[in-house]
């Protein structure tokens, strides 16, 4: 069935369509910037880059493709879903099959592409825990109905996550997971608690963890652990000090070349501040804070609470992803790996990206028509 002249009008009017341009922008500006961080790399100096362009070209097929699914009739196999994901977390304990780095064990090995399952899994989440919010609405205030089984399922995914080990990732997830929790009703006199032992039981993780221990305890004195266990934070820092206001242009970074480790990945952000500056890290700064008010108006028309949690989810990953990521490069918060959308380096949180905003675009093409197409065969939600 052809697209009607309404919706694609629809689309174009509306908040999605602002968010796709901010998407693209941070492409366009990511690509300069990750090409002088990997100039210097033994692979030579195109090999990223072309790696990131064809991440770039599987992302957008992703995004084009989800965009014209049927979501409302993919619940029927949420569940399926689900359980891939968890399985694929699975595996990834596996020797043989679990691919460890860094003492990580995070990556499924497919032939000579590595996937890391904890990034799709977070979507996979999303995904379940909106439609169990969904078609059970009216049970929302439960203690069971409505907290202990939604929280079963998010602490699933996060606990899997955690095993990994990935503490950034999984305390991610926990996050969106509350949020949608409480977005759909549930009580905060449930929620509040769960957020303090969570807060705990990560304390505890940490504190018993001697590594993981330094790395906080060095992350309170920058400057007298700029050797040892803030030296990664130390040369982000100096990057940001040495472009200053107007950046020492692109390609001419000098950071990323022998001091600052992991520089096309998780701490791009500092790259781009040396070579372009103030001014361009704040664009990027504002260019997430757009995409989130604009996902806020966008989550007004939504039609149902499935498709209101899954979009609202979606945004939140991308964003509160980004506002990680920016902190710890910033020194606001201790040192985690974790990716900046659409700029880092990284085959499995392009494809991520290009499924998250693939969702945001398929609801903002059906939010614009005048109803949702009917089927013999529906999910149905109990409305209060």
């Amino acid at each position: 069935m052809s697209e009607s002249p309404r919706s694609s009008s629809g689309f174009a009017q509306s908040p999605a369509a602002l968010i796709v341009i901010c998407v693209v922008g941070l492409l366009i500006v990511g690509l300069p910037v990750l090409f002088s961080a990997t100039t210097s790399f033994e692979q030579g100096p195109f090999y990223y880059l072309i790696k990131q362009a064809i991440g770039i070209g599987a992302a957008v097929v992703l995004c084009l493709v989800v965009s014209r699914l049927d979501l409302e009739g993919m619940r029927r196999h949420v569940w399926i879903l689900g359980i891939a994901a968890v399985v694929a977390l699975v595996l990834t304990a596996i020797p043989g099959v679990g691919v460890s780095v860094n003492g990580s064990r995070r990556w499924l090995g497919l032939g000579p592409v590595r996937v890391q399952a904890s990034e799709f899994a977070k979507l996979a989440m999303v995904f379940c825990l909106a439609h169990y919010l969904a078609i059970n609405q009216t049970r929302i205030t439960e203690f069971k109905r409505g907290y202990v089984l939604p929280l079963g399922l998010i602490g699933l995914f996060a606990g899997l996550v955690l095993l990994q080990p990935d503490f950034g990732t999984a305390a991610l997830t926990v996050a969106v997971g509350l949020i949608l929790l409480f977005l759909a009703g549930a009580r905060w006199l449930y929620i509040l608690p769960t957020v303090g032992a969570a807060v705990a039981g990560f304390a505890v993780l940490v504190m018993n963890n001697a590594n993981r221990l330094h790395r906080f305890t060095a992350f309170l004195d920058v400057e007298g652990n700029k050797l040892d266990g803030t030296y990664q934070l130390y040369q982000s820092l100096a990057a940001f000090a040495v472009g200053g206001v107007h950046g020492a242009g692109i390609g001419q970074g000098r950071q990323q070349i022998n001091f600052l480790p992991e520089a096309h990945t998780d701490f791009i952000f500092a790259v781009m501040g040396e070579e372009m500056g103030l001014w361009f890290t704040l664009g990027v700064v504002v260019t997430f804070a757009v995409i989130f008010l604009l996902g806020l108006l966008h989550l007004r028309r939504a039609p149902n609470l499935f498709q209101f949690l899954l979009v609202a989810g979606a945004v939140l990953l991308v964003t509160m992803q980004a506002m990680i990521n920016l902190g710890v490069v910033t020194g606001l918060l201790p040192t985690k790996g974790m990716s900046l959308p659409f700029i880092s380096a990284g085959l499995s949180n392009l494809l991520l990206m290009g499924l998250l905003v693939g969702v945001i675009i398929n609801s903002a093409r059906n939010w614009a028509k005048p109803a949702l197409h009917r089927r013999k065969r529906t999910m149905e939600e109990v409305v209060a």
